[in-house]
């Protein structure tokens, strides 16, 4: 797991775009990853509370059926960026975030007849000697570097199912 290994390849058009996953890494177990899905054609569905509301529910319902503690999230008006972790050996973080797509999905367009997400997103494996904190404040500081707010503890599309961001 030492590894600097790139998951996925950017490419101009798109930073979810193209699929590229460790072939001999199985992504089960209490292991951490950094998650970024896109919205369809980059969309900005995610400035809207009640769409951002009903995906919340979505994603701790799924989160709780897969076994994965949301660590953080932080939903910016095109895409959403996770940090999550494996509770059990079991923990099978492909299957949830195609379940968390899927249910999302599915729901978004029962209720705006439009398609949510882009197929693919990007992941990252959080090696042990990575600076959690580094990431967890790259997340959240995310709508601040944006210009979208001054103080990311203001911003109301972030969080976490795990803390109080004030105590982080």
């Amino acid at each position: 797991m030492g590894k600097n290994i790139k998951i996925i390849q950017k490419t101009k058009d798109s930073k979810c775009s193209k699929r590229v996953r460790l072939k001999s890494f199985e992504y089960k177990g209490f292991y951490q990853y950094y998650i970024t899905i896109c919205a369809f054609q980059k969309n900005r569905y995610f400035t809207d509370s009640n769409i951002v509301n009903n995906l919340l529910k979505i994603l701790k319902n799924t989160a709780c059926q897969c076994q994965f503690s949301v660590l953080v999230y932080c939903f910016m008006p095109d895409h959403l960026h996770l940090l999550i972790e494996g509770k059990d050996e079991s923990s099978d973080m492909l299957a949830f975030i195609k379940l968390f797509k899927q249910y999302s999905g599915y729901q978004f367009k029962k209720d705006t007849g439009k398609k949510l997400w882009q197929e693919n997103y990007y992941e990252h494996v959080v090696r042990k000697d990575e600076d959690m904190k580094g990431i967890i404040n790259y997340i959240l500081e995310n709508p601040v570097r944006k210009g979208l707010i001054e103080d990311y503890i203001k911003y109301p599309y972030s969080g976490s199912f795990m803390f109080d961001l004030k105590e982080l």
